[in-house]
């Protein structure tokens, strides 16, 4: 029978080893601390009395003792587990920088929706500093008020001189109307 060319071939059946459950955050976290500690100047230092003791363990000269690492040959069991420990190492490293750039992602999201919040808010107190700069144009000022404080008090202070003058002209004319209701009284007499 002809395959189809617009559907995809189905998966063959192939060995089917059972595949460990690994929590993949658990993973990475144990991939960084190892990789935390590659990095670190204790792993140095061990290293180097690690391979220090190698080499005085199996070197040529000193006593006769059973050797696992041959000086003649290079030290090739040496290479091949500095070898080992790097081919190791380097996947632990990657995993742990690939942890690492994605909460550098998380947080550059973060802090750019943080940003834009920010700036959303200034925008918006902007806008109302420039309504209530709008709307203080139409209100009273300072220098208003206090023009027209001034002015009443002006005001004020001068009634009372403007209010005995008026009260003594008013007084002078009642005296001047009671003498004009004498005359005529004496008149009609």
């Amino acid at each position: 029978m002809a395959e189809r060319l617009d559907q995809p071939r189905e998966s063959r059946r192939r060995l089917s080893l059972p595949r460990p459950n690994t929590d993949q955050d658990a993973a990475g976290r144990v991939s960084e601390s190892i990789a935390r500690f590659l990095g670190t100047p204790s792993f140095i230092f061990w290293l180097t009395i690690f391979c220090a003791a190698w080499l005085a363990w199996n070197a040529d000269w000193g006593p006769d003792r059973p050797r696992f690492d041959s000086s003649a040959n290079g030290f090739t069991a040496l290479t091949l587990m500095l070898s080992l420990q790097a081919s190791y190492a380097a996947p632990l490293i990657l995993l742990a920088q690939n942890r690492q750039t994605d909460r550098d992602r998380v947080a550059a999201e973060q802090d750019r929706q943080r940003a834009e919040r920010n700036l959303a808010d200034t925008e918006f107190l902007a806008r109302e500093v420039a309504a209530l700069r709008i709307a203080l144009g139409e209100v009273a000022t300072r220098d208003f008020v206090r023009s027209e404080l001034r002015n009443l008090l002006e005001e004020l202070t001068a009634e009372p001189e403007d209010d005995e003058a008026a009260g003594e002209a008013d007084a002078e004319r009642a005296r001047g109307e009671r003498k004009g209701e004498r005359r005529t009284d004496r008149r009609r007499t």
